[in-house]
This record gives C-alpha cells, sequence and structure tokens, in this order.
C-alpha cells in the first residue's frame, strides 16, 4: 500500500475537520494526485496529465475479468502501472515492488460511470440550504455550471464510491430549458474543491430539459407555459448564439486585418493628404450563456437532453440538425424504445432507467425492454440513476434491463450489459479514451466485486481510481461528520484493520 495518507475531510459548514472521523477509522492511504495540469481551453478543458499516480505497481491476480471491450476473461491477471492499465492476461508478472492483489474467485470491471448525477449540487443532508441545483431565475440559464455549486464533501458520495462508482456526470437540474453546464467529476474522498475532482481533459455537458418541467415550473411566470413556448425558447436561444458567433468571427477578421496593416501608411483622402489609420476594433461584449452555446455548435460541449417522449425526442434531434450540433445523450428517454432506429443513426446515445415509469404523464409509456431494444437496434444504451440511492446499484439496475430484454429474445451478452455503466457512459462524457474500458494505456479505475456483478447478492469489494486504493471493504471506507451521531448508542466504528492477507508486497 502506498504511504500517503488521506487528508481529513472538511465538513462543508467550517465548524470542524473530521478529526474523529480520522481517529476512528484510522488514516488510509491518500488516493491518486494529479500532476499539475495546463491552463484550461477556450471550453473549460485540461489536458490529461501524463503521470496520474506515483503509487507502486499494482498486480492483480486470477481473477474473472470483464473488460468491457468485448472480452471476458476467466482466471486472469491485471496490471497496473503508473495508474494506468499495462497489461491485461494470464500469467502476468508481477514488476519489483509492486502489490499483489489476490483476486481469486472474485470479479474485475471498469469501474462504474454514472452520466446523470446531482450528488454535490442536492445535497445530504436534505435541506434548503443544500438545494443548488436548479437556478430558476430564467427559462435560459446557459450562463450557469454546476461546478460551482458543487460540494465534495457530500456524504452521499462516499455511499456511491462504495457501489463501486468512480466517475459521474453531475448536471443542473430540469427546471429550465437550458439548465447551464455540467461537470464530469471523479469520486476521490479527499476532496477539498471541485478542482480536486474535476476529470482532466473532460469536455463540459449542457444540460437541456424537455416537456413538463420547464412549462410546470415557469407556467406562472414569464417562461414556456407549453410545448410550443419550450421549442420556440430553444429556437431563439440557439439563434442567438449562431448571431453572437457571428459578431466574434467578424472582430476576429476585422482585428486581423488591423494587425496586417498596423503600422502601414494610411491611403489618402481626396485631397490627397495623408489618411488617419484606423482605431483597433474592439471586442463585442462578452455574454456567458451565448458563449456557451456558441461552443456548443462547434461541438466542443456536449449536450446531454432530458427528454421523455418520442415525438420530442424526434423534434430535438431536428432543432439539433437544423443549428448544426448534435445531442450526445437524451436522458431518462422512458420512449426511447419508440425512435431507437433515429436515435441509432443519429448517433445519439439514450441514458435510460431499467424501470422507473409512470410518476407523471410523461413518463407513462416506459417498457422494462427500453434498453435491451435500443441496444437491439443498434444504438447506445446507458444505465444512469438520477438518485442517490439509485447510483449506489447501478450494476444491479443494468442486470434487470439485461434480464428484461433477454425474456423477449434480445441477444444481450455480459460484455454488453456492462457496457451500458461503463464503456457507454463514458463515450456520452467524451472520455472513453481515458476511462469505461480495461485494456491497456487506460487509466486504472477497477472495481473488484464478490462475485458476478449482476447478481443481487455481490457487492463491491474494492474500488481504486489510477490504481489507487479509494475504498476498501472493511477496510477503507471514506466518511464524513454528517453520519456520526445518527446512531448515538451504537459502538464507535472499530480501527482500521491492516490490509486484507490477499494483498502482498511481490520481490
Amino acid at each position: 500500500m502506498s504511504s500517503r495518507r488521506l487528508r481529513p475531510t472538511v465538513v462543508a459548514s467550517g465548524l470542524a475537520l473530521s478529526l474523529l472521523a480520522a481517529c476512528t477509522r484510522g488514516a488510509p492511504p491518500q488516493p491518486p494526485v494529479e500532476a499539475a495540469a495546463p491552463a484550461p481551453d477556450a471550453a473549460g478543458r485540461t489536458a490529461s496529465p501524463a503521470v496520474v499516480s506515483d503509487g507502486p505497481p499494482r498486480l492483480f491476480r486470477n481473477a474473472r475479468i470483464m473488460t468491457a471491450a468485448g472480452d471476458i476473461l476467466e482466471r486472469a491477471d491485471l496490471l497496473v502501472v503508473g495508474g494506468r492499465i499495462s497489461a491485461v492476461g494470464p500469467g502476468l508478472a508481477a514488476p519489483d515492488g509492486a502489490v499483489v492483489v489476490d483476486a481469486t474467485g472474485k470479479t474485475i470491471t471498469p469501474g462504474v460511470i454514472d452520466t446523470h448525477s446531482h450528488l454535490g449540487v442536492y445535497a445530504a443532508p436534505g435541506l434548503n440550504g443544500h438545494s443548488d441545483g436548479n437556478e430558476v431565475s430564467s427559462p435560459n440559464t446557459a450562463y450557469v455550471r454546476a461546478e460551482d455549486a458543487y460540494w465534495p464533501q457530500d456524504p452521499q458520495i462516499d455511499r456511491a464510491r462504495a457501489g463501486g462508482v468512480t466517475t459521474a456526470q453531475i448536471l443542473p437540474g430540469s427546471a429550465n430549458l437550458i439548465g447551464g453546464r455540467s461537470v464530469t467529476v471523479r469520486f476521490l474522498p479527499d476532496a477539498r474543491s471541485v478542482a480536486d475532482v474535476k476529470f482532466p481533459g473532460a469536455p463540459y455537458g449542457l444540460k437541456m430539459a424537455c416537456g413538463e418541467n420547464p412549462k410546470r415550473v415557469y407556467g406562472d411566470k414569464s417562461g414556456p407555459k407549453t410545448r410550443m413556448g419550450n421549442a420556440a425558447g430553444y429556437r431563439d436561444a440557439f439563434q442567438k448564439a449562431k448571431e453572437y458567433e457571428r459578431t466574434w468571427s467578424k472582430y476576429h477578421k476585422d482585428h486581423a486585418d488591423w494587425e496586417k496593416n498596423k503600422g502601414k501608411p494610411a491611403p489618402a483622402g481626396k485631397d490627397g493628404q495623408p489618411g488617419k489609420p484606423p482605431d483597433e476594433p474592439q471586442p463585442p461584449a462578452r455574454d456567458f450563456g451565448l458563449e456557451t452555446l456558441g461552443l456548443v455548435l462547434k461541438g466542443e460541449i456536449l449536450v446531454h437532453n432530458h427528454c421523455y417522449r418520442a415525438d420530442e425526442m424526434s423534434q430535438m434531434l431536428d432543432l439539433a440538425a437544423t443549428y448544426g450540433f448534435k445531442i450526445r445523450s437524451f436522458h431518462h428517454a422512458v420512449e426511447a424504445y419508440k425512435i431507437a432506429d433515429r436515435l441509432a443513426a443519429a448517433g445519439t446515445a439514450a441514458s435510460v432507467w431499467a424501470d422507473w415509469w409512470g410518476f407523471k404523464a410523461e413518463a407513462f409509456d416506459g417498457i422494462l425492454e427500453n434498453a435491451a431494444l435500443l441496444h437491439a437496434a443498434g444504438g447506445r444504451a446507458i444505465i444512469h440513476s438520477d438518485s442517490p440511492t439509485g447510483i449506489q446499484r447501478l450494476n444491479q439496475e443494468a442486470a434487470k434491463a439485461m434480464h428484461a430484454g433477454r425474456r423477449i429474445g434480445v441477444k444481450i451478452s455480459d460484455d454488453d450489459a456492462l457496457r451500458w455503466f461503463t464503456a457507454n457512459a463514458a463515450w456520452a462524457l467524451g472520455i472513453d479514451h481515458e476511462v469505461g474500458t480495461l485494456e491497456p494505456g487506460k487509466r486504472a479505475d477497477v472495481v473488484v466485486w464478490s462475485g458476478d456483478p449482476f447478481s443481487v447478492y455481490t457487492r463491491a469489494e474494492q474500488v481504486y481510481i489510477d490504481g489507487e486504493p479509494v475504498y476498501l471493504r472493511g477496510t477503507l471506507e471514506p466518511g464524513t461528520d454528517f453520519e456520526l451521531g445518527y446512531n448515538p448508542g451504537a459502538a464507535p466504528p472499530a480501527s482500521v484493520q491492516p490490509v486484507p492477507s490477499t494483498m502482498s508486497a511481490a520481490h
């Protein structure tokens, strides 16, 4: 194990550090620390550091390895060096100084990825003071960013990590037509700000919402009252974004011309006298909302669209085609099965539930076979949560959706279903070159399960980010002060025990 130590968790109120938690649980090894990253680009992204971990090599031995890349290997090994996957296969040699994890009888998968979470912006305890997901001051709040409200000490994050989740997209809520930018985060246990957990190189997303939510929220305000009003609001927003981009394009051209001619004599006037050199062009006023939508039009910000009904998803695909952008994923999408062919043709994923339906009119035509039928049509199915409890068992949600499809004769392999909450989710977030499958060169975000991940009896026993442990069941279970005292009669937690004997140093 690494000799580095976790920093104590900071309580958001600022009243105290989690000293008691640190005393009762011990000081576990510190999770990976990102190397210094370059300045963000125009879309707010930073390049992925070349070095993601300075921990020792780690070799997982003799496991069932589900790669999510087409292969399921029985009794194989996985080697992690420098925080990245070095090799996958049987009989791998342990480098000098490697930590060896005996995973006999266990199953290893990529880290779980949730494309739709509000953890940290709707934090626990569920107080008004923690409700920061919906900026309802306008139907179009493209100018806000979820990361500005993200609280990385939300106790719900600890529970999600214990369910194998290593990465999640944190979205604004669905009150608005355009709710603002999402942020992709890593569930590291010692984070003190969003900057500590932003996924390096991940593009921002844009949260949009169709249907009942915007018209319900703004029906008694100066906003859309009907689906007609919703559609008009989308058109207005993207038309203004196009015009804003044209304004900036003209400025850049004019400024380039000015730079080119700067210092040259000005053309003579009609009287033969030297003309006055032109003034330097001034940039247009900056609009952060239109800037966000402009980056959507350029494909640098990925659209994630809360939308339930097939007709509305079809209309949103048409809107996107009109303005020249793509919708990366429809979320919830309970009627995705009705337009599975259109979604597949458009290259648009659907982030769906296994069996949530019927809680409002637009959610009434859901079926259990939704994800399976999308998969059968060649589309990209994803199982998401939108829930602080559902995020803890996305593997089980995928299992329900997989078996519902198999019951009607859809061919779905275990690897296919695994991709629904790993590889496909990574693609939707624009990070599939880094995570989502167990392949050499990718970040070693890994879950060691007690058994078959599609069994209700299976638990995540070990969770790693960049090859470093962030959760070890019974040994490394980070927590916060908010859970202390909930059961005052209980005995204090046991001190942290030594690493289980299944881990040893290779010589």
